[in-house]
């Protein structure tokens, strides 16, 4: 039944304007406003929804992992414009700049202005 559709994640958001100037212009993606959603279009054809909800609760977990090359350059690059990452205590304590470097692949979490969890991770793959 499911097999050859093209699935979507969605989540919610308390000010839609303020979250699209955040993926748009701080992360860079392709934005999509439509008359009650915002979407997110990816690379590969694949779309993530953000919809507006009056009492908007954050996720408390990761909600989107954003692959990158190299971690540190991308915090650096994301603290240039203004995006502080979360300090973890243990088990999963960051270091200074906010990356967990423990065990597994390198990881770094922040908050969309709605307080939605997100993360950069090392991936020498990503693009």
């Amino acid at each position: 039944m499911f097999k050859n559709i093209r699935p979507f994640s969605s989540f919610s958001s308390n000010d839609l304007a303020k979250a699209k100037s955040f993926y748009q212009d701080k992360l860079g993606l392709e934005v999509v406003e439509t008359p009650r959603v915002l979407e997110l279009h990816l690379d590969g054809g694949h779309k993530i929804i953000i919809y507006p909800k009056e009492n908007h609760q954050p996720a408390t977990f990761t909600i989107l992992n954003f692959p990158v090359k190299d971690i540190e350059e991308a915090v650096k690059e994301l603290n240039a414009k203004g995006i502080e990452f979360i300090k973890y205590p243990p088990p999963y304590a960051t270091d200074a700049q906010g990356i967990f470097r423990s065990s597994g692949p390198l990881i770094a979490w922040f908050e969309d202005p709605s307080g939605n969890i997100l993360s950069i991770i090392e991936d020498k793959g990503a693009n």
